[in-house]
């Protein structure tokens, strides 16, 4: 798990055929669209201006350190050339594999890379009509396919993850979507596609990736909030590592007209606030049909880029810190003999960081390197009308903030 826990901030990637209809990745479910409906978006999907180098030089920008890309989505559609159905990238107007690429020009770039796969498939003739499918409310079609053998997909299934994991060189994590047991199938869903046999397989092929905890067999590598942010200490705490799943705008496929977006600032708290807590965050973006993170997306990327740029070896490799309380509007990490004070809000003057008396040498701005002068109780008795308690440390701000979306000081510990 090292280079999961090193790296702490990643990039989610939604991406399909839904991007032209414009209205989030569960367009198919939420509309009741049939196949019929829906083969619209194949028949037009050429996403001439896709360049997987720059989105790898966006993510790279901003800091992160893995990808994770929906290989195939709940509508059944693949990214890759699967020799196993001709729903995918190769037979729409595009006629390329868009994952090969992808895979190459992160991978060139340092970034782990990781593919999502959904349990899920509304166009297989196979999967059974859940209580998620477009059709579900369908009496008529419900009886058409009441005979559906979900062994047959689970069969297609199992075969398209041996696809995508002998074809494409070593990968670092599979991220499978999602079981749901007992809704839907008379049984459990990992039973209706042999959960446990897939992960064997996945084990036997790759026998260095990590595999989320959606298989519906009460474990992973590593467990997947996913819009929340976990409360310190009750995910993963003793147990397994984990990824705040977040979005930046609450869609995840690509929404045209979702204009709910989060702050740059925000994101950067968030961020913060996942490794302050011992997580990582993987932070989603949903390229348009042409192929493109559209300029929404970039200019926050960019944004959290620009503050990574200056304060990453806060982020990266770092962790709570364990112990200590950060005062009010603060978050800390740690990493090391280093720990690091995140300030949400800046305060007036002074900062009093409780039981850290005698156990800083050195403090400075992690942005220019320049030192926080900081004081205890007993150095100076003058500054008694603080009434700081004894085992406090106080640093001395200056008034004017620093031009940064969370202003962090580094504290040197002593050893």
């Amino acid at each position: 798990m090292s280079w999961f826990t090193e790296a702490r901030f990643g990039l989610f990637i939604h991406w399909g055929i839904y991007a032209a209809a414009a209205r989030h990745e569960w367009v198919k479910s939420r509309e009741r669209l049939t196949d019929a409906q829906y083969q619209r978006y194949f028949d037009h999907f050429d996403p001439d201006l896709y360049d997987p180098a720059r989105w790898a030089d966006e993510a790279a920008g901003a800091g992160m350190r893995y990808v994770v890309v929906t290989t195939k989505h709940h509508d059944g559609f693949c990214l890759w050339d699967s020799d196993l159905t001709d729903y995918k990238a190769t037979r729409t107007p595009h006629g390329r594999d868009l994952l090969a690429p992808l895979v190459e020009a992160f991978r060139e770039r340092g970034l782990r890379i990781g593919l999502y796969h959904s349990l899920l498939d509304w166009h297989h003739p196979d999967f059974p009509v859940d209580l998620h499918h477009p059709q579900r409310d369908d009496q008529e079609f419900k009886a058409a396919t009441a005979g559906r053998d979900v062994a047959k997909y689970a069969d297609y299934l199992h075969g398209q993850v041996e696809e995508l994991l002998t074809r494409y060189g070593r990968i670092d994590s599979m991220w499978f979507d999602f079981s749901y047991p007992g809704r839907g199938f008379g049984a459990k869903g990992r039973e209706a596609w042999r959960s446990e046999e897939l992960l064997a397989l996945v084990r036997r092929l790759q026998p260095q990736i990590l595999v989320n905890n959606r298989l519906d067999l009460g474990t992973g590598d590593f467990t997947t909030p996913e819009q929340v942010m976990p409360t310190a200490g009750t995910v993963g705490a003793g147990g397994l590592p984990w990824e705040s799943c977040q979005t930046l705008n609450g869609s995840w496929g690509y929404d045209r007209d979702n204009l709910d977006w989060k702050s740059a600032g925000l994101l950067v708290r968030m961020l913060v606030e996942n490794v302050a807590r011992g997580g990582n965050m993987l932070l989603n973006v949903g390229p348009n049909a042409r192929g493109e993170f559209e300029p929404r997306a970039v200019e926050r990327l960019r944004a959290i880029g620009s503050w990574m740029r200056l304060h990453s070896r806060a982020v990266h490799g770092a962790g709570p810190a364990e112990g200590l309380v950060p005062p009010p509007d603060c978050r800390y990490t740690r990493r090391g003999d280093r720990l690091y004070l995140h300030l949400f809000t800046w305060p007036m003057r002074h900062v009093h960081l409780a039981g850290l008396r005698g156990r800083v040498e050195y403090a400075q701005f992690l942005h220019d390197a320049s030192e926080v002068r900081f004081h205890e109780p007993a150095d100076e008795p003058g500054h008694h009308y603080l009434a700081v308690p004894q085992d406090h440390l106080t640093l001395q701000l200056p008034v004017q903030r620093p031009d940064a979306a969370v202003p962090v000081v580094e504290l040197f510990l002593t050893h």
